[in-house]
């Protein structure tokens, strides 16, 4: 458990240091704010397509493989990204190809990296009874959440002045790092044979989008219902059981990738960084641990204390969510603008696993692998384009950026209020 803890905590660490310090690498190469967030959305595009397909292969290929290709292509796409960024600070090539050159090493991420998640995943369901599943899952799925702590703090740390690496030593260092994990998983994991069934799920682009486990009720042995002898009816997103919960997570996912893809470029133009972006890593970085550490508190803490429901965490959340937006807004210094940020990560903390559990909760046991498959699609679609689109409208105008985010949480809201299960109802046991 050690071992895979460390994985799922390295590529999240990593992908939170690194969007920590893109947004002065940006401004040190002089690049449009719009792209460098877009410079995430072919990567975001490849994890909806390819973590599904890795999740199923897992049960044919192996849990240790897939987690093995999984750290393959978080290190090689970090290393790449890195050197990318470092010819174009350098002036070794011009921005626009140092872009493109970060966007086609960070794709490397979004085909291969995503075997790693659903792998880990199933291989922990494989080897814990129904008992002790969702203690295991929870923490594993903690992981994603500390590693956006650790990311950020350590990351200006990492901004090594030798071999004028600068700015661009966070990701030659978390290279470094997978590839020790990389070494310790070949030689450490037990092979894969496993004590109890259990397939491949696919997992949350983002670290940012990491919520509960996917599994909320142990509902992951599958041959219980006789579900490996007879496959389901394909699952749609137009569901009527699940038309809701999509809704929310949809809307309300981008909601969440707007204000994390805007968070950054606000620290450095309200604290006045623009022209000396090197000293933007730290107070970003910062912004971000507040954030993470929210999150953490939402979901260790708020969730299993007040025992909220699907329905009450997403309603709960969005809310909240709101109110930090609003927040973050009209935030003048590093202090208020770590306070708007935190309450509104603490706000989607309880939104993403009230989302993923009623998803969850709202199907039969042999559909489980088909919406997780829903939810990993619906947190990637959330940062294909919703990072750049909140960027943009940020640069015409702060309200209108922060004001589309108010309108979706809104949006959210109404249709929850409305159209979502009631608790009892989506935890009753069924005969």
């Amino acid at each position: 458990m050690a071992l895979l803890f460390t994985v799922m905590l390295v590529t999240a660490a990593g992908n939170t240091a690194m969007q920590s310090v893109m947004p002065s690498i940006g401004t040190a190469l002089g690049v449009a704010d719009v792209w460098i967030s877009l410079a995430y959305s072919w990567s975001a595009l490849l994890w909806v397509v390819c973590a599904p397909l890795w999740a199923r292969r897992s049960d044919k290929r192996g849990r240790k493989a897939m987690m093995a290709l999984g750290l393959v292509g978080f290190i090689i796409s970090m290393l790449l990204c890195g050197l990318a960024l470092f010819a174009g600070l350098t002036g070794w090539i011009s921005a626009f190809w140092a872009l493109l050159a970060f966007a086609a090493a960070r794709s490397l991420y979004g085909g291969f990296g995503s075997a790693a998640p659903p792998a880990v995943q199933a291989y922990v369901a494989s080897r814990t009874p129904r008992a002790q599943r969702t203690q295991a899952l929870s923490l594993i799925a903690s992981s994603f959440g500390l590693g956006t702590v650790i990311g950020p703090v350590l990351a200006p740390l990492m901004v090594l002045p030798f071999l004028g690496l600068g700015l661009t030593g966070p990701f030659i260092c978390y290279a470094v790092i997978g590839g020790v994990a990389l070494v310790t998983l070949r030689l450490r994991l037990p092979n894969d044979e496993p004590q109890f069934a259990a397939r491949g799920q696919a997992a949350p682009y983002s670290s940012a989008s990491s919520g509960a486990p996917s599994d909320p009720q142990g509902q992951l042995d599958a041959d219980e219902d006789g579900a490996l002898d007879s496959e389901p009816p394909r699952l749609s997103w137009l569901d009527p059981r699940l038309r809701p919960w999509v809704f929310a997570g949809f809307f309300g996912g981008h909601a969440q990738a707007m204000v994390l893809g805007i968070s950054g470029f606000l620290v450095l133009d309200r604290l006045g960084l623009r022209d000396t972006p090197s000293e933007g890593a730290g107070p970003v970085a910062l912004v971000l641990s507040f954030g993470a550490a929210a999150t953490l508190l939402a979901q260790w803490g708020l969730i299993p204390r007040f025992d909220l429901g699907p329905r009450a965490a997403t309603l709960w959340g969005i809310a909240t969510a709101a109110l930090g937006t609003v927040l973050l807004a009209v935030a003048g210094d590093l202090h208020l603008i770590a306070l708007g940020y935190a309450i509104a990560s603490l706000g989607f903390g309880l939104f993403r696993p009230g989302t993923t559990a009623g998803t969850s909760l709202a199907v039969t046991r042999a559909e489980q692998g088909q919406a997780s498959g829903i939810v990993a699609s619906l947190a990637g679609a959330s940062y294909i384009y919703a990072p750049a689109l909140g960027v943009w409208l940020y640069g015409h105008s702060d309200w209108l950026g922060f004001g589309l985010i108010v309108a979706l949480c809104a949006a959210v809201l109404v249709h929850g209020w409305k159209g979502l299960q009631a608790d009892q109802e989506l935890t009753r046991e069924r005969v």
